[in-house]
């Protein structure tokens, strides 16, 4: 335990000095609720709609930090640590190199929460902002959207051969979710033949369930988003374990 603390704190310091997740998730959702709340104010969501825009996109605007850790921030230090070894170092030593990955995963969780507080904090205060679902629901959502997010990571980080194949594969995952999951461009106002594009990527599947969650929908109206998130966090983690590289 006491060697998890330090590693911990030794980590979360150089992550704190790259700024990379401080931009991405802290800044990033909290500038998109702050746009959110600026150009749509308390205007429904759509036309005849029971909620404002901005407690429609809640939910989605919460999967920003999550997406930027699991699927960018994990595969890149994951590889990182490969390519310069420190992985291989720590199987010679008493302190098991599983652990370097554990203290990531706590270190993009705490981004994660953090955000998720900053998020509802600022949407609240400055905009009005009112939960309407069940935060029981919600969390448990969120860190399922969570879990399937950073086992995509570990997935692209233990297989990728290489940082420069773990940075393309990465962004190839990262962006076009973060643009047309519904985090960023609202799922609700894309054409039709879009959403049908949307509906294929992970994200799109967790923000459904984030959305039914912080609005009060039954979340039997979910149930295929959540098994397609469970199914695809089973077979993530199954073949990071198989196939994981630490050399």
């Amino acid at each position: 335990m006491r060697a998890f603390r330090a590693l911990l704190k030794t980590e979360c310091k150089l992550s704190l000095r790259g700024m990379d997740m401080f931009i991405f998730a802290i800044c990033m959702p909290i500038v998109a609720v702050i746009i959110l709340g600026a150009v749509f104010g308390d205007s429904p969501a759509f036309d005849g709609a029971a909620y404002t825009f901005l407690e429609q996109s809640f939910g989605a605007v919460a999967t920003i930090a999550i997406c930027a850790g699991g699927v960018m921030g994990l595969p890149l230090v994951v590889s990182d640590y490969r390519s310069k070894r420190i992985l291989k170092r720590f199987k010679v030593t008493p302190t098991s190199p599983a652990l370097i990955l554990a203290v990531q995963v706590v270190i993009y969780s705490m981004y994660s929460i953090a955000s998720l507080i900053l998020v509802y904090l600022t949407a609240t205060i400055f905009f009005g902002y009112q939960f309407l679902g069940s935060w029981l629901q919600f969390s448990g959502a969120y860190f399922l959207v969570m879990l399937s997010m950073f086992s995509i990571g570990f997935l692209v980080g233990g297989l990728a051969p290489n940082m420069k194949t773990a940075s393309a594969l990465a962004s190839l995952l990262y962006f076009p979710m973060l643009i047309f999951s519904g985090a960023t461009l609202p799922y609700e106002v894309m054409p039709a033949a879009l959403q049908k594009v949307a509906d294929i990527l992970p994200l799109t599947q967790g923000i459904k369930m984030m959305k039914a969650a912080s609005l009060g929908m039954p979340m039997d109206s979910v149930i295929i988003p959540a098994v397609v998130m469970i199914v695809l966090t089973v077979i993530c983690v199954s073949l990071s374990l198989r196939f994981f590289k630490w050399e």
